[in-house]
């Protein structure tokens, strides 16, 4: 089964979606910097059709945390 939240992690921060787990976070992964953040959030809102606040994002610290912020929009995956 394919999981669309890690394939889009995967892809905009360009590594194999076997590196990342619901724990992979900025210190985790090398590519996850600032400039990728923003990209990750842009790919998400566009992705899921969401519109994230600040809070959301700032909140969204591994990609564990970001799927919760996105079921609770409702989003499912």
């Amino acid at each position: 089964m394919s999981d669309k939240l890690i394939a889009l992690f995967a892809e905009e921060l360009g590594v194999d979606p076997s590196e990342l787990s619901d724990g992979s976070n900025p210190d985790t992964v090398e590519s996850w910097d600032s400039l990728a953040a923003m990209r990750l959030v842009a790919a998400i809102e566009s992705e899921f059709d969401v519109t994230l606040s600040g809070k959301e994002v700032m909140k969204m610290r591994t990609i564990g945390i970001a799927r919760e912020v996105l079921a609770a929009k409702g989003v499912t995956f």
